[in-house]
C-alpha cells in the first residue's frame, strides 16, 4: 500500500486563512506607508531644488503644493519643524496613525522624516 502524498483540506483551509488574514492586514496598513514614502520624497525633492534656503513661511508653502500632487491627507506644511544645524535648514516631521483592524483592535503606526543627514 502506497503512502498518501499532498496537502489535506483542513491544512489547505488554514493556510488560505492565516494568508487571507495577512493580506488583508497588509491592504490596511499600505495607504499609511504609501504617505510616509510620499512625504519623504517631498522632502528630499524640496532639499534637492533647494527650497530648504527659503523663508520657513515658503518652505511651508512649498510643501504644500508639492503635497497636492502627493495627496499626503496626514501631513500638512504647519506640521512642519524647521530648524538649524549646523549652519544648514534642517525640515522634521513627526506623526501618528491610528488604523482599526478587527472590531475593536487598532494599530498606531509612528512615523518620522527629516532632511538632516
Amino acid at each position: 500500500m502506497r503512502k498518501q502524498r499532498g496537502v489535506s483540506l483542513m491544512g489547505l483551509i488554514i493556510t488560505l486563512s492565516v494568508l487571507g488574514f495577512l493580506g488583508v492586514m497588509a491592504a490596511k496598513l499600505m495607504p499609511s506607508y504609501i504617505d510616509y514614502f510620499a512625504v519623504k520624497k517631498i522632502l528630499a525633492s524640496m532639499e534637492q531644488a533647494g527650497d530648504l534656503k527659503l523663508s520657513v513661511r515658503e518652505i511651508r508653502k512649498s510643501f504644500d503644493t508639492r503635497n497636492t500632487i502627493e495627496n499626503v491627507q496626514s501631513v500638512k506644511g504647519d506640521d512642519l519643524e524647521v530648524g538649524k544645524e549646523g549652519g544648514e535648514t534642517v525640515v522634521s516631521v513627526s506623526w501618528s496613525v491610528k488604523v482599526p483592524m478587527v472590531s475593536n483592535i487598532s494599530t498606531c503606526l509612528d512615523f518620522s522624516v527629516t532632511t538632516a543627514k
